[in-house]
């Protein structure tokens, strides 16, 4: 990110479906504040490479960092413990079944250096609805017929926009994720948004790159 980037007002929301350019987020990425979590505006937002992000009882607030954190489907890095483990049949996963059991449990998964969950009730009805309406999707992962992990996200047809995973058992997030990135790579899926930098993603071969290089795939579709 530029060290001299110019300085933004910040841009608050009111009932038209609008955004500002992601260019004019701040330095943390934090781009506009307000608005609603309507399918409509969660639509407009994610197809503009923007997300909610907030705590409970807290104004909506609305993301795009620079740089953006994303895994490109064919960088997927698999490690020889995992291959043994998608070598197995200790895990299977499915799409769809469970929807709301996957944003629950994501919801009450611990994280480092985190205090309580972003996915708060008006959160979790939100994606609801855009799951009702066939524009969010999850992924289980199951063990002896009990869910042990998951995840779900935002499906943009070219781009899907990952939002959170959970595991209640070693290497079930992992295997659920392999998974979705072999399914979508064979369906031509260009990228995969992991949001921000984590640990975990990076050594799945995920990586960082510049919001414009970003949103060049994320509008073009061909």
């Amino acid at each position: 990110m530029e060290k001299n980037q110019k300085k933004f007002p910040l841009f608050f929301l009111g009932d038209r479906l609008e955004f500002p350019p992601v260019e004019t987020a701040n330095e943390d990425g934090l781009l506009a504040v307000g608005g609603d979590l309507s399918p409509e505006r969660l639509l407009l937002a994610y197809k503009n490479g923007i997300f909610p992000w907030f705590n409970e009882d807290a104004l909506i607030l609305w993301w795009s960092p620079d740089p953006r954190m994303v895994l490109y489907p064919k960088d997927l890095r698999i490690s020889k413990s995992m291959r043994k483990v998608l070598r197995s049949d200790q895990f299977r996963l499915t799409q769809n079944t469970c929807f709301e059991q996957v944003l629950d449990n994501c919801a009450k998964a611990e994280r480092k250096d985190q205090e309580g969950t972003w996915i708060t009730p008006k959160m979790k009805l939100a994606y609801m609805k855009l799951f009702k309406k066939g524009l969010a999707r999850s992924y289980e992962v199951w063990e002896n017929e009990k869910l042990v992990g998951g995840l779900y996200g935002v499906d943009l047809g070219h781009v899907f926009c990952g939002e959170s995973m959970f595991s209640t058992v070693p290497n079930a997030s992992k295997y659920g994720f392999i998974e979705m990135v072999g399914q979508l790579q064979k369906k031509n899926y260009k990228l995969i948004d992991c949001q921000v930098h984590t640990d975990h993603l990076e050594s799945l071969g995920a990586k960082e790159i510049p919001r414009k290089k970003f949103m060049e795939i994320l509008m073009s579709k061909t």
